[in-house]
């Protein structure tokens, strides 16, 4: 049953848990779309082809410019969510949100690879891409996380084989050996 509105707009009555379906403008394919633009894209440095969006400016501000930036960027991923998108691919968008917030607090290096890195337009692709064709691209969401999972073991690793190393050069010249 519908229910008549004073400016000619008829929409579905409302059930008071029906949260999603107040959010789904708010969620809409064009804000998102919008947002992606504004975050990564909207800006162009003249005379190249290099496009950033206020992504890359509010990173520039130390500490809680990427916080935000962050923060801004978690709405794609849960919009993905809200519309029951796999949750690898929510895994992998992320992971994509994760390395752009966790590099980009790299003064200066962190904010170029912020404009070449684009987290927010990866997310908008993965969650356009699951839409229209649900079982398309799983295998790269895992080949994806695979690989993090794969650097993030070197990186935790490195550490350890080093200290192991030279644990066992100190062993080789303590006294008494």
């Amino acid at each position: 049953m519908a229910v008549y509105q004073p400016q000619g707009i008829v929409e579905p009555p409302r059930h008071p848990g029906d949260r999603w379906n107040r959010g789904g403008q708010f969620l809409g394919d064009e804000r998102l779309h919008w947002l992606e633009i504004l975050l990564d894209e909207a800006f162009v440095i003249p005379g190249t082809s290099i496009r950033f969006g206020i992504d890359g400016i509010i990173g520039l501000v130390p500490g809680l410019g990427d916080v935000f930036a962050g923060i801004l960027s978690l709405l794609i991923p849960l919009a993905a969510w809200v519309r029951g998108i796999p949750y690898i691919t929510l895994i992998r968008m992320l992971t994509n949100v994760s390395i752009g917030l966790l590099i980009g607090t790299i003064p200066f290096f962190g904010d170029a690879f912020d404009i070449f890195w684009k987290a927010n337009r990866r997310n908008y692709r993965l969650l356009t891409r699951s839409i229209a064709e649900p079982r398309r691209h799983t295998w790269k969401d895992w080949a994806f996380l695979l690989l993090c999972g794969f650097a993030l073991t070197v990186i935790f690793a490195i550490p350890i084989v080093f200290i192991a190393w030279l644990l066992s050069r100190i062993v080789v010249w303590l006294p008494g050996r």
